[in-house]
Order: C-alpha cells, then sequence, then structure tokens
C-alpha cells in the first residue's frame, strides 16, 4: 500500500526518542517528538511550513516571541518564516507529532536525544520513503 495510515495518536504516546521520522512523501513528512521535563526543541525558523499536534503532556509554543501556553489535543501551525520553538514545562514527556512541508529530515532518521539531533548536521536528501 503507498502511504502511510496508522493509530498516530498511540504511535506518538509510545514514543520516547526526540526525533524519529515515520514517513516521507515528496511534498510533506511525518515526524514524532517526545520532549523531556523542562526540554525545547530549540528556537529554529524554517523556509517550510510545520504542524505540531500534541498527544500527551504539556508546554509552551512561542512564535515570533508570543508564547502559548499548550497541552493535549493542541494543534500549533508555523507557517514559514517563522522563528518557533516548542518547550515542555510540564513534569512528564510531552508526545507530539509534527508535519513538515516539505520534508526537512533524512526518512527515517531517529535521534534518541536533542544532543544527537543537534549533533547530526542530517537534512533532507531527496529521498522518500517509497
Amino acid at each position: 500500500m503507498k502511504g502511510f495510515v496508522q493509530d498516530i495518536e498511540s504511535l506518538a504516546v509510545k514514543n520516547d526518542e526526540f526525533r524519529r521520522v515515520l514517513y516521507t512523501a515528496k511534498h510533506c513528512q511525518l515526524v514524532l517528538m517526545a520532549l523531556k521535563p523542562k526540554e525545547e526543541i530549540g528556537a529554529e525558523v524554517h523556509k517550510l511550513d510545520q504542524f505540531f499536534r500534541v498527544e500527551e503532556g504539556s508546554g509552551k509554543a512561542v512564535l515570533d516571541g508570543v508564547s502559548t501556553a499548550i497541552q493535549a489535543g493542541f494543534a500549533v501551525v508555523v507557517p514559514a518564516g517563522t522563528k518557533h520553538n516548542i518547550i515542555n514545562t510540564g513534569s512528564v514527556p510531552l508526545k507530539l507529532y509534527t508535519l513538515y512541508a516539505p520534508p526537512n529530515h533524512r526518512d527515517g532518521v531517529v535521534h534518541h536525544t536533542r544532543a544527537d539531533a543537534q549533533a547530526d548536521n542530517e537534512h533532507f536528501d531527496g529521498k522518500t520513503t517509497e
């Protein structure tokens, strides 16, 4: 079967990796993320659009300096060119998934920790899942 059809909420809640690329299509990419208490993605700006959906935990989304509390059930849309960060402000892991459009990471990449992600200067190489 082409495409990706799975229970994304269950996958996100079970994920303990800082970043796990699940599926890469030509124009978008699905990625799981888990932030430890007080951990953050890190302020960044992309030339692409990004969508986050929080499945478990609580934190804050910071978009161009504006901070908004987020929790399970929240969605965050980050337009291209927006400086953004997601920060876990809670006492349990913040479990979420994100969609990049177009893809941002190498297909299948797994970063166990934020330090692993920062040390790996990988970027989308044009190869899709299928």
